[in-house]
């Protein structure tokens, strides 16, 4: 993944400060995120957002607003329409820097998620829009500062302080806010629309999030971001945005996945092919099923998905607990949970005095593979029981596919 820092004009004629990530191979799809009211480009969320998508293959694009960040400009001179020309003079610049108009996925967090409803008619590359946490409404923010409204009516301007810092508020940025029809955007918004909002946002209620859904056509799709707060301050909840917006995305951006037009491989089939991210990044198909395996980062992958090894131990755990609830379910026991804990590790044989394929190899001091399993069975059992339960655990199909003699053919398709 490439990083590139760059400024463009915006509309009014100021510096607008930028970065574009690029994937490692050719881009199959671009992105752009508007920030939040008063954030950054470089806030964590739009940060890990853009830099998980880069990794997907998409060239993201964030900028600061007029007035925010690095770009020039008086906040106090803006508005919510200037934001919106700021972001379309941001597609026209990710469009020539990637030299070519791939299909563009519209990301906009809080205030703006509202902009990019706002925008998406305006660039004819969007092909799918994803709010994160977006007001309905952008008269919504200044409830951020709803004691200053009144002396900003009154005077015309007002100093507040939002986050820590302060900014200057004028009554033309209210009364841009009071004129915009949202729900008239989002209706004629005609692309494939993301909502993604979690129930407990103390800062944009998940009325707003109710408000938009109901207001777009099809199709439409809404996320939970269950306990995840309105910055998306944990590494863990931008990525997950990031990864739902890579693999919802994929279904609408055309050319986004070269492999959209693809029959599903047929039952037993898997395949799995480069996706020309990463140095080791693959899709994994498996049915109308698609998934990723990569490597870590320690041994030059970009961590995207499961490695190879973690597939296989997958595939044991999960063989090993379908075919224990069978039996459990067949006999009538009152088994409540199941979970299977797989460590997979290369050790000398010598190491391994109660492997019994190990005795061959141990006087050579050869080294085998060794998998761990750990099994944990809630329910009120008896010992024998119990028992019971661990001798089915080896009796699973995968399990014996894996202790047994495996041949693999291997051919060339041309």
């Amino acid at each position: 993944m490439r990083s590139e820092k760059f400024e463009f004009e915006g509309p009014e004629g100021h510096r607008l400060s930028a970065r574009l990530e690029r994937p490692d191979g050719a881009p199959r799809a671009t992105a752009l995120i508007a920030h939040c009211f008063t954030c950054s480009k470089d806030s964590l969320a739009s940060t890990r957002i853009a830099r998980r998508l880069a990794q997907r293959g998409f060239a993201t694009l964030r900028f600061d607003f007029t007035g925010l960040g690095g770009s020039e400009g008086e906040f106090a001179n803006t508005s919510f329409s200037s934001n919106l020309e700021d972001l379309v003079a941001a597609a026209e610049q990710l469009r020539a820097r990637v030299g070519e108009a791939l299909p563009l996925l519209l990301v906009g967090h809080s205030l703006g998620g509202a902009a990019v409803l706002a925008t998406a008619a305006r660039v004819d590359e969007v092909s799918a829009v994803a709010t994160i946490g977006a007001p309905c409404d952008p008269a919504h923010v200044t409830a951020l500062f709803r004691d200053q409204v009144p002396e900003i009516n009154a005077r015309g301007e007002a100093e507040v302080s939002l986050g820590g810092r302060t900014f200057r508020i004028r009554k033309q940025f209210l009364e841009d806010l009071a004129e915009q029809r949202m729900r008239d955007a989002i209706g004629a918004l005609r692309r494939p629309l993301l909502v993604l909002h979690a129930p407990r946002d103390q800062t944009v209620g998940i009325d707003h999030a109710t408000r938009i859904f109901t207001a777009a056509k099809h199709p439409k799709s809404f996320i939970s971001l269950d306990d995840a707060d309105h910055l998306l301050t944990r590494p863990t909840d931008a990525r997950y945005v990031a990864e739902v917006l890579s693999a919802w995305a994929s279904r609408y951006l055309t050319g986004a996945d070269a492999t959209s037009a693809e029959p599903p491989p047929p039952p037993g089939e898997v395949v799995v092919r480069e996706t020309g991210v990463g140095q080791f990044q693959h899709e994994v198909r498996v049915g109308r099923h698609r998934l990723t395996a990569d490597e870590p980062t320690d041994v030059g992958g970009d961590d995207a998905g499961p490695g190879p090894y973690d597939f296989l131990l997958t595939a044991l755990g999960a063989c090993t607990s379908m075919t224990m609830r069978m039996y459990a379910r067949r006999k009538g026991w009152p088994v409540e949970r199941l979970r299977v804990t797989l460590r997979h590790a290369k050790v000398h044989a010598r190491d391994c005095e109660d492997c019994d394929a190990a005795a061959k190899q141990r006087a050579a001091g050869a080294k085998i593979d060794l998998i761990e399993r750990e099994l944990e069975i809630t329910g009120a059992l008896d010992d024998d029981q119990r028992a019971r339960m661990l001798e089915i655990a080896d009796k699973c199909p995968v399990h014996r596919t894996l202790r047994g003699e495996i041949v693999i053919k291997t051919s060339e398709r041309r």
